[in-house]
């Protein structure tokens, strides 16, 4: 099974260019919105040069958090682009191939129902979210370069204001492990949609998000509680391995300088022993198992030849 996994996975890309050009787009629009913005703030020649040098005499720490902040935006709208792509790869990964019947073709060859199955997973949870992390990074080095070039045209010294403040290792150590990490989080979700991506006859995206958004209101209405949306919604979004609230700490007048430079590191922010002993974390993977299984049964035993 493991070494007929690259093969699949390569099929996979080949058949959904959509995992390489989406973040590629996505890309294109953040550094032509950087170069827009840019252009346009140019045209306040005075307003600029002061902000150039009242830039240059800010402290490295506050450079520092500043574009740690446009870098961490920028991986966040990458991050958002990327849920889209598991989402939507996945709620079509096997309705397409039961659609135009290719997968009539698949099974005659020698590739179990698992190993499918298993290749299309892999694809969803790391895949989609290691090429969209090597875009990113790319863009970053991109809107950075840009922005530099902007910086020496206004009078600036781009060294001193981008390249020696900028964190690029922290981020992108930060950016990798949570390019891991999420989407062990949002495992069941993946889950769920490649299973209903095996039976949904038609319309996959309204099977997959109809349970999602009734059960929680009907949980709500008929039995008070709200179980479902804590594990739907809020589970999906608070993964328990960063706390963001501490690194914005370091914008408080009030904290001493030693911390700043700490809650400065993003990396450092994460917690991976506590996301990897969160019950929530392998319960999660459980139920991920669960549905690939289901998946398997009933991509083996449904009848695709009428």
């Amino acid at each position: 099974m493991i070494a007929d996994q690259p093969t699949l996975v390569r099929r996979e890309l080949w058949e959904h260019p959509a995992i390489w050009v989406a973040p590629v787009v996505i890309a294109l629009v953040v550094c032509l919105l950087t170069l827009t913005g840019q252009v346009s703030i140019s045209a306040f020649g005075e307003a600029v040069d002061l902000a150039i040098v009242g830039a240059q005499n800010v402290d490295a720490v506050h450079r520092a958090a500043v574009l740690n902040g446009v870098l961490i935006v920028v991986s966040s709208i990458f991050a958002a682009g990327a849920w889209i792509i598991m989402v939507f790869y996945s709620l079509d990964a096997m309705y397409s191939e039961r659609k135009d019947k290719s997968i009539l073709f698949w099974r005659s060859l020698p590739i179990t129902d698992a190993e499918t199955v298993v290749s299309k997973m892999l694809t969803a949870l790391l895949v989609i979210p290691l090429v969209t992390l090597v875009v990113a990074m790319l863009t970053h080095l991109i809107i950075l370069t840009i922005t530099a070039v902007w910086v020496t045209l206004q009078g600036g010294d781009a060294l001193h204001l981008i390249w020696e403040p900028v964190k690029l290792g922290d981020v992108w150590m930060a950016c990798l492990v949570m390019t891991i990490a999420l989407p062990l989080w949002q495992a069941p979700m993946i889950g769920w949609f490649l299973f209903v991506s095996t039976f949904a006859k038609r319309s996959p995206f309204l099977t997959g998000f109809l349970p999602i958004l009734v059960l929680p209101m009907l949980e709500r209405l008929l039995v008070g509680t709200h179980l479902f949306w804590d594990a739907i919604f809020v589970r999906t979004i608070q993964p328990p391995i960063i706390d963001f609230d501490r690194y914005r700490s370091m914008e408080s007048r009030d904290v001493p300088a030693e911390l700043e430079l700490s809650a400065l590191s993003l990396f450092k922010q994460i917690d991976l022993a506590a996301f990897f002993s969160s019950p929530s974390l392998w319960a999660g993977l459980i139920v991920c198992v669960l549905f690939a299984a289901a998946a398997i049964y009933v991509r083996r035993y449904r009848d695709e030849s009428y």
